[in-house]
This record gives C-alpha cells, sequence and structure tokens, in this order.
C-alpha cells in the first residue's frame, strides 16, 4: 500500500480490572471522566467502556478498557502527561481497580479512520509469543486482507511500552459495524487458517470485545 493510502497513528489500548467491591457510580465516573479527555489536543479518537465479553483466561477479570489514537508517540506522551489526565488516574481509577494494564503500537491506516464510529464493536488481542515468535506473527497479521470480510479495519503492531504490558509484545484490534458482524467471523475458513498459524508461536494471549459508546451530549 503506498504512502498516499495509509496514515500512520498511535494505538493506546488500557485494560482496568475494577474491584468487586466498587459502587457502580464509581465506575461509570471513571468511565464518564475519561472519556472526557478526548478534549485534549493530543488525541484524534478516544472510547472508554465496560467489557462487553473476554474471550481467553488470560482476561478474566478485566472489566473496562480505553481506546485512543494519537498521530505520534510524542501525542500519546502529550496525553500521558497532561494534567487533566492524571487527575482523572489518581481522583478516578486508582482508587477503584485492582490492575491495569497497556499496549501500545503503531499501525498504518486508511487516512479516515481515526476516529471510530460509535456502535462499532471491536475486539482487541494482545500476544505474548514464544520465544522467536514474534516476526512471524507479526508477518502473519500484515498478510491478512479483510476486503469484501465483516471486518471494517485491522489494525496491528509491536508493542512499544513494555512497562505494563505484562510480556504482551503483539496487538492486533479487529473493528466490526456492529456486534453481529463480529460475530459472523466465527468459523470462518480464513480465520481459522490464521488461528492454525499462529497457534504454535503463542505461549498466552488476552482476547475481549467492546462497543464504542456514543458521545455523551456535552462532548
Amino acid at each position: 500500500m503506498s504512502s498516499t493510502t495509509i496514515t500512520t497513528v498511535v494505538e493506546h489500548v488500557v485494560l482496568f480490572k475494577v474491584k468487586d467491591s466498587t459502587d457502580p457510580t464509581a465506575s461509570d465516573a471513571m468511565i464518564s471522566r475519561l472519556t472526557a479527555l478526548i478534549s485534549l489536543p493530543s488525541v484524534s479518537h478516544l472510547s472508554a467502556a465496560p467489557i462487553l465479553r473476554s474471550r481467553s483466561p488470560s482476561a478474566a477479570g478485566f472489566t473496562h478498557i480505553l481506546h485512543s489514537r494519537y498521530p505520534s508517540k510524542s501525542a500519546l506522551a502529550d496525553y500521558s502527561a497532561h494534567p487533566d489526565h492524571l487527575s482523572v488516574v489518581r481522583e478516578s481509577v486508582l482508587p477503584i481497580v485492582d490492575d491495569i494494564m497497556a499496549v501500545d503500537w503503531v499501525a498504518d491506516l486508511p487516512p479516515a479512520v481515526a476516529a471510530l464510529p460509535p456502535g462499532s464493536a471491536v475486539r482487541v488481542t494482545f500476544v505474548k509469543p514464544k520465544e522467536g515468535g514474534d516476526d512471524e506473527i507479526v508477518r502473519v497479521l500484515g498478510g491478512i486482507d479483510v476486503s469484501g470480510r465483516p471486518i471494517e479495519e485491522a489494525s496491528f503492531g509491536r508493542n512499544f511500552s513494555p512497562g505494563r504490558a505484562k510480556g504482551f509484545t503483539v496487538a492486533f484490534m479487529s473493528v466490526f459495524r456492529g456486534t453481529e458482524e463480529m460475530d459472523a467471523v466465527e468459523g470462518m475458513a480464513e480465520v481459522e487458517a490464521v488461528k492454525e498459524r499462529v497457534w504454535p508461536l503463542i505461549e498466552d494471549l488476552i482476547i475481549v470485545d467492546f462497543v464504542v459508546p456514543a458521545a455523551p451530549a456535552s462532548l
């Protein structure tokens, strides 16, 4: 794909494990305050939501997800260091969560897809490869052709922020128009063929689904 038909985005995905004892109003407030960070100048897209489905044992316990996009690594760094972001983390996230993990990667995508439409169903996969498996997994993911498939968009890459990634080094995200389209890929021959190629290379997986919520009216 030529450079005139793609744009580079930085993907940032955070998984949260909210404490079982948390009052629902507190978790709602966390999501609301995270969502409001879309107003920061460095952010191209941001959505925060409850996890719809955890699809792997290692994903069990994670309850909420944040997905955001930035035009560059420096823009992500600006977001991370912004006082508003730090305030939300300190006041609304850390007091109610047991665990957090985050994965960041650079992806080449069509230029018009920075923001995901509300109602989009998203499947996020984090991969912890066996030793030496990274290159082949990335090569296989790079060969996936989503044209003519229920997948609206596919993003993948190597994690460049190891501090909170728990050893997961490759990420893949597939976006669908809705949950019906997402469910339709189960058992497709092309999907099963990819699984057969990468399963022997994987030590562990985290797979979660979520739906992009509508932006609050105030935003």
